[in-house]
């Protein structure tokens, strides 16, 4: 797994680590040798944009190393601003002579430029035309290199973007090859939210990548991270986040010894469908994407005026009656009774948000001893209860919640909880002592104490069903991985997320449905295994 680090403990671990005697210049000099064995290898001349913080002192290392190996290249400042140690190898540059243009935000175009360190002037790069705005001035200055590095903002940006920056940064995405360092600027790093920032073709990290490379709008803004490790040591007090890579997921996907028979890998149990929404259990079990993801025993319970339809698509299933009225759950404890002796119960798929599915939830939450993962109408259900129930469970409980479900859940916005996802996830799961599943383009999967993201996954899985097809994964996995519910669910994030690319790959994600990325489980699962 690789070790992921918020904006403020990698700020404390980079105090932790120039406090234990790293000076903070042969940091950032260390980053910027970093940056430049990748940055060297691609086209001149490249243009290091520059704000005034230490991402900006990156860049002026960055530039020096360039011009001591006779790679051409300009430093583009937007602030004559800088920090300490930015100041210190900034004025190693003007020694060298490197190109210095800074955008002057005061002029009445906005965009004049004075020259330091050498004779360019924005004259030398408007030719004979005149240009009608300062964002033309600048896209024909920059148009002028084959690379552009941003090192405009770093990971301790927050908030919205303003002026000059944002058009800077308006500018920048018109530009072919653009490398963000540390991370795209106006990104949070945190978060991976904006309000606008730089779209890249290649993001350096610095010392630990971070949750905002990874969340939210980085998986549309970054198309590639590297990670180049500086020598700076998480601090003892981090949170524990990880991201979740293939081979992490072979010891729960172990290989399978001859003697061994059906009730080895668990009996489980998807419990779900209503006359509106017989679809879903349906799909829980469509192309038997449970028992391909090992489960031994699938028992799919649906209410009993559901038999016909359900009944053809589990042939290697066996069907559990419900009591109902007119397709809708009747809540009935003896019924249910006899589904205490299952491993993993899948829970609330198209079952309707209605007092009996309170009922039957309440009935499980303080009666199985299993793992419990609760979805779909079991979240509405369990969003009108009371959720001390979590606290008292006697089973291990999973839920999975996208943004708009985990707003019922936790009476906040979902505009609040996307600035923050880690945290109020963390926190809801460490109230209750349950796992929590937060669903995403990438996905968080915490028990309150470590929390592990999974970056796999495409925009076709942004559709009705996948969900429901990812519980069944989630059932059949902690079917066989008893007393280890947050690795089944991070298992079967990474599962579903890989089996969506590889079905991606062949319909495309304007035409990919749920029941394709069930039909990939085996290819996905095999993948990993191999």
């Amino acid at each position: 797994m690789i070790r992921l680090l918020s904006v403020e403990d990698m700020r404390k671990s980079d105090q932790m680590t120039i406090s234990g005697g790293v000076p903070s210049k042969e940091l950032m000099y260390r980053a910027g040798q970093a940056i430049f064995d990748i940055v060297k290898d691609y086209a001149a001349p490249i243009a290091i944009v520059c704000g005034n913080g230490n991402n900006a002192g990156d860049g002026y290392v960055l530039a020096k190393l360039l011009h001591q190996s006779q790679i051409p290249c300009s430093i583009i400042r937007i602030s004559d601003r800088f920090s300490p140690d930015g100041r210190y190898y900034y004025d190693q540059c003007m020694e060298l002579g490197i190109e210095d243009i800074l955008l002057d935000a005061s002029a009445d175009d906005g965009l004049a430029t004075v020259s330091e360190g050498s004779s360019a002037s924005m004259a030398d790069y408007d030719g004979s035309s005149v240009l009608s705005s300062a964002s033309d001035k600048l896209h024909t200055l920059l148009s002028r290199y084959n690379t552009c590095i941003d090192c405009i903002f770093g990971t301790g940006f927050h908030g919205e973007v303003r002026e000059p920056e944002r058009t800077v940064i308006e500018v920048l995405n018109r530009q072919k090859v653009v490398i963000s360092i540390d991370i795209n600027s106006g990104l949070n790093g945190d978060s991976g939210m904006s309000d606008i920032c730089v779209h890249s073709l290649l993001t350096i990290s610095i010392g630990n990548m971070k949750p905002g490379h990874l969340l939210s709008q980085a998986k549309d803004v970054c198309r590639k991270v590297v990670n180049c490790d500086i020598g700076i040591k998480p601090s003892e007090d981090s949170q524990n986040i990880f991201l979740v890579e293939i081979n992490d997921l072979k010891a729960i996907l172990a290989d399978r010894p001859h003697n061994c028979n059906k009730g080895t890998y668990g009996y489980i149990g998807l419990v779900g469908g209503s006359q509106c929404y017989s679809g879903a259990i349906r799909l829980a079990h469509m192309a038997a994407c449970a028992m391909r993801s090992g489960a031994g025993v699938v028992k799919v319970a649906s209410p009993t005026s559901l038999g016909t339809i359900i009944m053809p698509a589990i042939l290697e299933s066996t069907f559990y009656p419900l009591s109902d009225s007119e397709g809708n759950l009747v809540f009935n404890s003896q019924e249910f009774e006899k589904l205490l002796n299952l491993s993993a119960i899948a829970f609330g798929m198209g079952i309707g948000n209605t007092h009996e599915t309170q009922l039957a939830l309440n009935y499980l939450l303080t009666n199985y001893k299993g793992t419990l993962i609760i979805d779909a109408d079991g979240l509405n259900a369990l969003s009108a209860m009371d959720k001390e129930l979590l606290k008292h469970a006697t089973c291990h409980v999973i839920i999975t919640p996208h943004p708009k479900e985990f707003s019922r859940l936790t009476g906040i916005s979902i505009d609040e909880l996307l600035c923050k996802p880690n945290d109020y996830a963390r926190d809801f799961a460490s109230k209750y002592g349950i796992t929590v599943l937060l669903k995403g383009c990438s996905t968080i999967i915490t028990d309150g104490d470590i929390t592990y993201i999974t970056d796999r996954g495409c925009p076709g899985m942004a559709t009705a069903g996948s969900g429901d097809v990812l519980s069944g994964i989630i059932a059949a996995i902690a079917g066989y991985n008893k007393d280890m519910p947050t690795q089944a669910a991070y298992t079967a994030s990474y599962i579903a997320g890989l089996a969506g690319e590889l079905a991606s790959r062949e319909y495309g994600d304007i035409s990919l449905i749920a029941s394709d990325t069930a039909n990939y489980l085996p290819q996905a699962i095999k993948m990993i295994k191999q």
